[in-house]
């Protein structure tokens, strides 16, 4: 179970001012009154016979290739991406193939060098696009699809490019049924930067080695706990009103900081989550992140002692050591000068008036990832709803995508 500590967020005495428009909110999520909230009730309304597939295809991925290649961009890939490297040990933890991630940028040398790697491997495709028309993973799709034909023949494409798309219609769906691609469906009413507990992240999580089933668990118990009107029970709740109180107080900036490496991709994640769903009509929180305790040492500075316009969040995983522990001396492990530093930062950036709340699961495993990805996904939704936005579009993205039609003509 997640721990919310909000002893050092003074805010928290003003709870009450957003409470009843939060439990409205909460309210309204559950009942769909808002387009695209299917991930709300989707750890337990998920559809069991494509989870079942799923894990079988995956299965046969594991058991025929070294790698998978991943084609996607924003939440089409930052959720499989932040789940694999916060599950795997930092060198060799190969439960499974080795996911490959493009797609996710125009980097021709990055894309050259991916594709004379993955020549000499054996190796399958899953190109995740709701539509399949975005530039980026459109190019790397390209690209790939090529080097399966080339590699294993065009009758091949069938057996080794999964599509992860439309359920029926858009350019990769149509592509998908003209070549026999197998298929596994984008929901339509899960919004990408929410969609990593459905195909577009499970199948990737799952060719890596890692138990989906327990990831799903753990989004179904973060579910009965954190859609509970009871203010008391509610950490995800508090969360959100505190956000927007210190928002309020010109506190426009989150810091989400981590202490374990293999969690940097998981504040990227963040950053896409609170990033899209707040940030509009001159509105918002800027989500950014630090890696402790790397960047006290350059960004230190800057938290202790520059601009005032900024919170805190630790993102902790209390037990986070292998069996093995490494001592420093006959006083302390390594783990416990971890543990003294974060106290010290706190306590530094706290009386420095940033204010710090914590967020800790007691382990790092794939039910308390499942319970982590729900509680920020909830969270944000309720805090983007008081802010007075719509958490589930984004329009500055289409601007974006308009003006590079508009070039490439």
């Amino acid at each position: 179970m997640i721990k919310v500590n909000f002893e050092k967020a003074e805010e928290i005495k003003n709870l009450s001012k957003h409470i009843d428009g939060a439990k409205t909110h909460i309210s309204d999520l559950l009942a769909g009154k808002i387009d695209m909230t299917g991930w709300v009730d989707h750890p337990i309304k998920y559809d069991k016979e494509e989870f079942s597939r799923i894990k079988e295809v995956a299965n046969e991925i594991k058991s025929e290739a070294e790698v998978l290649v991943s084609i996607g961009i924003g939440g089409s890939y930052l959720g499989a991406k932040a789940a694999i490297e916060y599950l795997s040990d930092y060198y060799s933890n190969r439960k499974g193939v080795e996911v490959i991630f493009v797609g996710n940028g125009l980097s021709e040398k990055y894309l050259k060098e991916t594709l004379d790697y993955v020549e000499g491997k054996n190796f399958y495709v899953n190109v995740i696009s709701k539509s399949g028309g975005t530039l980026e993973p459109a190019v790397a799709f390209d690209k790939f699809k090529a080097l399966v034909e080339k590699k294993y023949g065009h009758d091949a494409l069938k057996k080794r490019i999964i599509a992860t798309t439309d359920k029926a219609k858009g350019i990769l769906k149509e592509e998908a049924d003209r070549e026999g691609y197998r298929t596994f469906v984008v929901p339509d009413d899960i919004g990408g930067r929410y969609s990593v507990l459905s195909a577009v992240g499970l199948l990737p999580i799952a060719c890596a080695g890692f138990d989906i089933d327990k990831l799903m668990n753990g989004a179904e118990n973060a579910r009965s706990i954190y859609t509970t009107l009871d203010e008391n029970k509610n950490d995800a709740m508090k969360y959100a009103i505190i956000r927007n109180l210190y928002y309020e107080n010109g506190k426009d900036i989150e810091v989400f900081a981590t202490l374990s490496p293999n969690m940097q991709y998981f504040a990227e994640w963040l950053k896409q989550l609170f990033g899209e769903s707040e940030c509009k009509g001159n509105k918002g929180i800027f989500p950014a992140s630090l890696n402790m305790t790397a960047d006290l040492h350059s960004m230190g500075q800057l938290m202790q002692d520059g601009k005032r316009n900024m919170f805190e969040t630790f993102i902790m995983i209390e037990n986070d050591f292998d069996e093995t522990r490494v001592k420093y001396n006959d006083k302390f492990f390594v783990n416990d000068l971890n543990d003294i530093a974060l106290r010290a930062t706190e306590k530094a950036h706290h009386t420095g008036n940033v204010p710090v709340i914590e967020i800790k699961v007691a382990e790092q495993n794939e039910t308390t990832l499942g319970e982590l990805f729900y509680f920020f996904e909830i969270s944000c939704g309720i805090s983007a709803l008081i802010l007075g936005v719509n958490p589930f579009n984004q329009p500055g993205v289409e601007e974006y995508k308009k003006n590079i039609k508009e070039l490439l003509k």
